[in-house]
């Protein structure tokens, strides 16, 4: 399968929300799905670091970086941690760093932008708080779908056409 969010507003029109189209693809694999799990931080990726760690299969990390150009808040030894703990995706609303690395993995990424500069560690961000952006509400334990046509997010888990 190619293509995953044509098929699903095909079926779930009423079901899905639809962000704003203001991502790129960085990862090596274009389609992901799985349960939401937030991070709302600003210049600073600890929070991503420490999830990363962690148990992510069947998950999807959904950062709020404020929209910030000025620091990465994904570079490619922590998405090399999120493929090796089995992340589904990662969404950045912000940077990430490494772009050739991140593309050779098989993880969904999509972020704004890409930016070289790391961000400080000062232990600051939120985990699982509802986050807003992309004119979309994202609210952990909700589900997100994602491939080369867009993202989406959906209250239920949805079943995947069959390819």
């Amino acid at each position: 399968m190619l293509d995953l969010l044509p098929d699903l507003f095909d079926l779930y029109p009423e079901r899905l929300q639809l962000a704003a189209p203001v991502f790129n693809n960085y990862g090596g694999k274009t389609i992901f799905q799985g349960k939401i799990v937030t991070v709302d931080c600003f210049n600073d990726n600890s929070r991503v670091k420490e999830l990363v760690a962690t148990d992510g299969h069947g998950k999807v990390m959904v950062v709020n970086g404020k929209g910030s150009m000025t620091n990465a808040l994904l570079g490619d030894m922590l998405a090399e941690k999120a493929v090796a703990n089995g992340w589904q995706g990662i969404v950045i609303n912000g940077c990430i760093r490494d772009a050739g690395t991140i593309a050779t993995l098989p993880i969904g990424v999509k972020a704004l932008a890409c930016c070289p500069i790391k961000t400080e560690k000062l232990g600051v961000g939120d985990v699982n708080t509802v986050v807003s952006f992309a004119n979309l509400t994202f609210t952990p334990n909700g589900y997100i779908y994602g491939d080369a046509n867009g993202l989406a997010i959906s209250e239920q888990l949805l079943e995947l056409p069959k390819s």
